[in-house]
């Protein structure tokens, strides 16, 4: 079940990276570097009563994604037709997995610049 913890542990994954800022947009907490990159849906959204986050993604992640494991991932109503994707978070969410496709969605938007400052943030804590 999706918490206010959860909503926290996402927001703080999303503002980890470079340059992120964090707006209201559809009167949902959503993340921008340039442009937006994800939106965190914890009351649900259209069709999807369920908490949920929406975000960017690289070229055919949508469908390995969604094969994979049909039940946490799914494609969302208006950006799904360019290649975003939905996780449930109110079913077996992992975190781990959550943060791998944050930061794809991230690079699907930053510039150069900004992932070249991630790239060297992590280089340089590990």
């Amino acid at each position: 079940m999706a918490t206010k913890e959860t909503e926290e542990h996402l927001r703080e994954i999303c503002l980890s990276f470079p340059e992120v800022t964090e707006k209201l947009s559809h009167g949902t907490p959503s993340f921008f570097a340039r442009k937006q990159f994800a939106s965190l849906w914890m009351g649900g959204h259209h069709e999807r009563d369920y908490a949920h986050l929406t975000c960017a993604a690289p070229e055919g992640a949508q469908e390995i994604l969604i094969a994979s494991d049909p039940e946490v991932y799914f494609r969302p109503p208006y950006v799904g037709h360019r290649g975003w994707i939905g996780v449930r978070l109110d079913v077996r969410a992992d975190f781990d997995a959550i943060e791998e496709i944050l930061e794809d969605a991230y690079r699907c938007v930053a510039s150069k610049r900004q992932i070249a400052a991630w790239d060297a943030s992590r280089n340089n804590s590990g």
